[in-house]
């Protein structure tokens, strides 16, 4: 593989995260509140808990599978480099 595969396969997985972050974490705790709000986990409004603590969730789980999918990608590729 070389070098413009690599980066057009890396740029594919952000295409795929970028716009999930987005959804989360502007759609869901701003565009989608009021519609979310109907829902509660707990005692707090489903909009209100994405704009808290859901985004920041997503957000982490997001960076865990990026990492999964490149160290994929790395040993596809056979860097070289050391774990």
């Amino acid at each position: 593989m070389n070098k413009a595969s690599y980066w057009r396969s890396n740029v594919r997985i952000l295409l795929i995260l970028l716009p999930i972050w987005f959804l989360c974490s502007f759609g869901c705790g701003i565009l989608f509140a009021d519609a979310l709000n109907t829902f509660h986990i707990g005692a707090f409004e489903l909009g209100f808990w994405f704009a808290q603590q859901g985004s920041i969730f997503v957000f982490l789980i997001l960076i865990f599978a990026y990492s999964r999918y490149m160290n994929k990608l790395d040993s596809s590729v056979d860097s070289g480099e050391e774990e």
